[in-house]
This record gives structure tokens, C-alpha cells and sequence, in this order.
């Protein structure tokens, strides 16, 4: 392979080697994030799958390269010192991840130009979902899921026959005490889900419009499995004392909840497909095929 087939590749891979060296304590950051918090363990996943649509892509031919933009790409670059040096004074480490994907943005601007910017913008956007969560924000989400998941499932178990009574985040059954606690919000089903469906809207071959309908099922199908899965804790509660038990089944029900979540997209996959009827055939004949005038 000659120096000038090689140009692009070493034109991405000697500033991507420097920006994985300037990133080194952010990757730090989000590894033992992924490590400690199981809320995003799935962070590991994500630059995987983010390789595989590259992978896809190329395969598919759209991988292309055009002239690089090098003033646009090393403008973006520059622009990343900013947010870096914020997120360093300000122990803000999320700013830093976003300056990450930015300046993954620039690399592609640089080395393959706007052609390579589109091609690779699927898989670079998709990259958000190693980014875990601010503080801030988990408290202002967790906080409302915990008091949407304690009413839901009191409604829910009442329905089923059980005297279940919400005060604040605790579910009364009986002398059953059972606490919604930050674990309980669902906001880790949430993040998790979201990555998946996210996922299977870019490699499913649907309509705009039913991939619409899929990234709008997002929030209801992770609210109704951690329903579910605090109403059957409550029950379980209600069967036995035993604290073996009870932990085996919390547990149980913890890891039952992604299989659940994805079920239930697959059912919203297959209800859609007999709900959008496919698209007619294009003709090649011309449209007053046939008809004569006179």
C-alpha cells in the first residue's frame, strides 16, 4: 500500500494516539464509573457496538472519504479546551466526555472531510451512552421515576387484591414495609433501555416513523418494568419472611427486568409491523402508462 493510500489512516491515528493521551483520565473516570456504579455497567457495551456500526458502515460503502476540512477540524479541536479546562476546575468530569466525542468529531472532520463526518456520526453519537448521568440530573430524574414507580405499583398491587397503601416512597402492605430507595427509581432500567433501543433503531430497516414510535416507547416500557418488578417484590414480601428468599427473588427480579423490557420491544417491533402497511412498489412505467388520447 502506497504512502498516499495510507495518508487518511495516519492523518486520523496520529492525533487520535494524542487525544487518547490528553483523554487518559477521562476514560479512568468512566471505566470506574462503569466498575462501581451497576447502573451503567452497560458502558462497557457501548463503544463496542459503536465499532460495529463503523463496521457496518464500511461494509456497506457509506465509509467514504472527501476533502478534509482542517481548519473546521482543528477549530473544533480548539474549541474542546474550553469545556476541558472548565471540567477540570470545576471536578465536572461529564463536560469532559462531551469535549471527548467533540473532538472525535474534529479527527473525522480532519482525516475523511464532511463525507466521513456523516458516515461515522451514528456510531460517535451513540458514544453519549457511556457518559454517565450528572449528579444533578439523577436526583431531578430519580426522584420523580421513584414517585411515579411507588403510586404505579401501589395502584397495581391493589388491583391484584393486596391492601397496599403509598406513604411518600414506602409501599404498606399489612406489616409489610416496602422502601422505593434511589436504586428502585428505574433510571437505571432507563439508561440501559435507551441504549438498547437507540441501538436497534439504527441497524432495524423501519420506517422513520416507526422508529419514531420505538424511541418514544422508550420511557413507558422502562417505567412499566420497574412497576413490575417492585409490584412482584411486594408480593413476594407478602409470601414469605424468609431473608434468603427475599434477596434471591430481589435480585432475581433485578436481572429479569432488561429480558422484560426488551420482550416488550419486540412486541411493540411486531405490533407495528401489522400496523404500517409497507410501501408500494415504485413502477417504472411512466404514470399515464397505457391511457390514450385522442
Amino acid at each position: 500500500m502506497s504512502i498516499l493510500a495510507l495518508r487518511p489512516l495516519l492523518t486520523f491515528l496520529a492525533p487520535a494516539a494524542l487525544l487518547a493521551w490528553a483523554f487518559l483520565p477521562t476514560f479512568e473516570f468512566l471505566v470506574d464509573k462503569w466498575v462501581e456504579d451497576p447502573q451503567y455497567s452497560h458502558g462497557f457495551l457501548v463503544p463496542l457496538f459503536s465499532a460495529y456500526l463503523l463496521r457496518q458502515a464500511r461494509q456497506a460503502g457509506r465509509l467514504t472519504l472527501s476533502a478534509p476540512w482542517p481548519v473546521v477540524g482543528a477549530g473544533l479541536l480548539a474549541v474542546t479546551v474550553l469545556p476541558r479546562f472548565l471540567a477540570g476546575g470545576l471536578m465536572f468530569h461529564q463536560l469532559d466526555c462531551l469535549a471527548l466525542l467533540a473532538s472525535l468529531v474534529a479527527l473525522t472532520l480532519l482525516a475523511g472531510g464532511r463525507a466521513l463526518a456523516v458516515a461515522a456520526a451514528p456510531a460517535v453519537g451513540f458514544l453519549i451512552f457511556m457518559v454517565p448521568l450528572p449528579y444533578e440530573m439523577e436526583r431531578n430524574v430519580g426522584g420523580p421515576l421513584k414517585v411515579v414507580a411507588t403510586q404505579a405499583s401501589t395502584y397495581l398491587l391493589q388491583t391484584i387484591g393486596l391492601p397496599a397503601v403509598a406513604e411518600g416512597n414506602l409501599i404498606l402492605i399489612d406489616e409489610v414495609k416496602l422502601g422505593v430507595v434511589d436504586a428502585c427509581s428505574g433510571l437505571k432500567m432507563l439508561m440501559t433501555f435507551a441504549a438498547f433501543a437507540v441501538g436497534a433503531v439504527l441497524l432495524l430497516d423501519r420506517t422513520r416513523f416507526e422508529k419514531l414510535l420505538i424511541l418514544l416507547g422508550i420511557v413507558p416500557i422502562a417505567v412499566a418494568v420497574n412497576v413490575l418488578r417492585i409490584t412482584a417484590t411486594g408480593v413476594a414480601h407478602t409470601l414469605t419472611a424468609d431473608k434468603a428468599t427475599l434477596s434471591f427473588v430481589h435480585d432475581l427480579h433485578g436481572w429479569l427486568m432488561m429480558p422484560a423490557g426488551l420482550g416488550l420491544l419486540a412486541l411493540q417491533l411486531w405490533v407495528l409491523t401489522r400496523l404500517v402497511e409497507p410501501a408500494a412498489p415504485k413502477s417504472d412505467a411512466p404514470a399515464f402508462a397505457g391511457m390514450q388520447f385522442a
